[in-house]
C-alpha cells in the first residue's frame, strides 16, 4: 500500500466492511513498538462525552414558550 503525498492511505474494501468503518467514521491509531493499528472510534462515548462538556453552558434563561415564539412567523 503506498502513502499519498498528503500522508492518506486506502483502507481496503474487506477491512472497512469488516470493521463498519463508512465514510465520515471516525478512526483512532494506536503505535505498539513498530507496528501501527487502526481501530474504529466509539461513536457512542464520544457523543455522551459531547453533551457532557456542554451540560450547563447555557447562560439566556427563557422558557419554551420564548423560543418557539423567536421560531414561528407571527
Amino acid at each position: 500500500m503506498r502513502v499519498t503525498s498528503k500522508g492518506q492511505v486506502t483502507i481496503p474494501q474487506h477491512i472497512r466492511e469488516k470493521l463498519g468503518i463508512a465514510p465520515y467514521s471516525e478512526v483512532d491509531f494506536v503505535e505498539d513498538d513498530k507496528r501501527v493499528y487502526i481501530i474504529k472510534k466509539d461513536v457512542r462515548a464520544r457523543n455522551e462525552n459531547i453533551f457532557d462538556k456542554l451540560r450547563g453552558t447555557a447562560t439566556v434563561r427563557m422558557t419554551t414558550d420564548d423560543i418557539m415564539a423567536l421560531t414561528r412567523d407571527e
